[in-house]
């Protein structure tokens, strides 16, 4: 097993690979050794009964109708965490009886209308029940069924709306691009032009626009054009109409918007001479399931020859390697963010369960149940690990500047009202934003993890 950097989740591997010498483990194997007959020739053979059991243990959880509840207190949340780890354990060894026997006590000590522990713990248990049971069995598709597309877009709405996660990113990148138009307005006709990667719901450029009218006069006109890259035509029409709506509103502003389905060449991209090129990778290089498709990509932006690249991702060390030191990284990044939605939503907020079902849960189980090649395979790092990359694709960091520290210093003081925050330096409870890789990047923390990281570069 490799070795992971965080003093806590070295704690938790080791607690993990005690698990699997556990006298109640080594009493299950004396058992077995002393039964020579009968050795199932399926993993599953003889378990349709826990199986039956588990699915019901798990609807019934569903159906409980309990307010969250005050934390849990630490003894109950440690030997909750322990049972976690056990269990994940076993689903990694194919010990296929044990781990349905610990899931089905997981499933009975825990609810998703209780703590924000109880709540992660839910979804992890979701998680194993889908990698133990796999593609193959009935139940897979039951757990893992995905959220309509409504449920996916008011789940993200509520997220960007109460929570400073999506907010920051944006309005940092942002400030980043503006530096970018601002550096080259001699040049550029006053023409920027964005390439976003992954355009979602175009949630993050009407602070541009907004930023970009302020410097536009009767006499002086600005042009913006987006080309945003998304899944569907449906989700890309939409994103679209809310965008044009919303510009409509600024005068001495052109925008327009070019929307094309993932994957399409960028032959057909519509350019301006002399423009200001701006490349958004927001969260899009994490969803490239192996570094063939990640360098394949960085050498198209590079040929683009852009201003600025901007790169935001979510931190962390989840590259498909060890089973449980992808489950424990993820752990500790999740546990993370349930905790500080508790802060800006009431315990019975049907936002906050409708954020963390069809938001984030779906990212948990997503994360557990991935394979080599699998396209859902998220490949979450270290800045230091996307510096490398960035860097051997012949890009060159571009440092923050003291205004965009500043700007997203007040933003978040803004956005978390009643919610401690803190500045680099120090390190009490809350929110906390903070430089990185020595100025060159800033990151969003929770208490003592870092969420997320946004930097900028451009081609050398």
């Amino acid at each position: 097993m490799e070795m992971i950097e965080c003093r806590d989740e070295e704690e938790l591997l080791n607690l993990s690979l005690g698990i699997v010498t556990d006298s109640s483990v080594e009493k299950t194997r004396k058992r077995k050794r002393s039964k020579d007959a009968s050795i199932p020739t399926h993993p599953f053979e003889g378990c349709d009964g826990k199986i039956f059991s588990l699915l019901q243990m798990r609807e019934q959880m569903l159906k409980l109708d309990r307010k969250r509840q005050a934390p849990v207190e630490d003894g109950n949340g440690l030997n909750l965490i322990h049972l976690l780890l056990i269990t994940a354990t076993a689903v990694d060894q194919n010990k296929v009886g044990s781990a349905l026997e610990n899931l089905n006590e997981l499933y009975r000590n825990v609810s998703l209308s209780d703590n924000s522990l109880q709540r992660v713990v839910t979804y992890f248990a979701d998680g194993l029940a889908a990698r133990l049971l796999t593609r193959k069995y009935p139940f897979y598709d039951m757990i893992m069924k995905d959220p309509t597309d409504e449920e996916k877009f008011f789940a993200f709405t509520d997220l960007y709306r109460v929570s400073p996660y999506y907010q920051f990113a944006y309005f940092t990148a942002n400030q980043s691009i503006i530096e970018a138009f601002e550096e080259q307005e001699e040049t550029n006709h006053r023409a920027l032009h964005v390439i976003d990667f992954d355009v979602s719901y175009g949630f993050q450029w009407p602070s541009l626009i907004q930023s970009l009218y302020e410097k536009a006069s009767n006499g002086n006109r600005v042009s913006l054009q987006i080309t945003g890259f998304g899944s569907s035509l449906e989700e890309l029409q939409e994103t679209e109409s809310r965008l044009v709506g919303f510009s409509k509103g600024f005068q001495n502003l052109n925008f327009e918007f070019q929307g094309l389905l993932r994957g399409s060449s960028l032959i057909n991209i519509r350019k301006k001479k002399n423009e200001t090129l701006a490349v958004n990778l927001f969260f899009y290089i994490s969803t490239l399931n192996n570094y063939t498709k990640v360098s394949d990509t960085l050498k198209i932006v590079h040929s683009l020859n852009p201003s600025i690249v901007i790169l935001v991702e979510q931190e962390g060390n989840c590259s498909p390697r060890s089973f449980l030191s992808r489950f424990i990284e993820s752990l500790h990044y999740f546990a993370a963010m349930f905790d500080s939605l508790d802060v800006f939503l009431p315990l019975e907020s049907s936002e906050g369960l409708g954020i963390e079902k069809y938001h984030l849960g779906k990212k948990i189980k997503s994360l557990l149940n991935y394979d080599k090649g699998d396209s859902n395979c998220l490949t979450y790092e270290r800045m230091e690990t996307w510096k490398a990359t960035m860097e051997s694709h012949r890009f060159a960091g571009i440092k923050p500047s003291s205004k965009s520290m500043i700007q997203s210093k007040l933003l978040l003081k803004i956005r978390t009202h009643y919610c401690p925050v803190q500045f680099h330096g120090e390190s009490n409870g809350g929110f906390r934003v903070s430089e990185k890789d020595d100025g060159g990047a800033i990151s969003l923390q929770w208490q003592d993890r870092c969420l997320l990281t946004a930097s900028a570069w451009h081609p050398i």
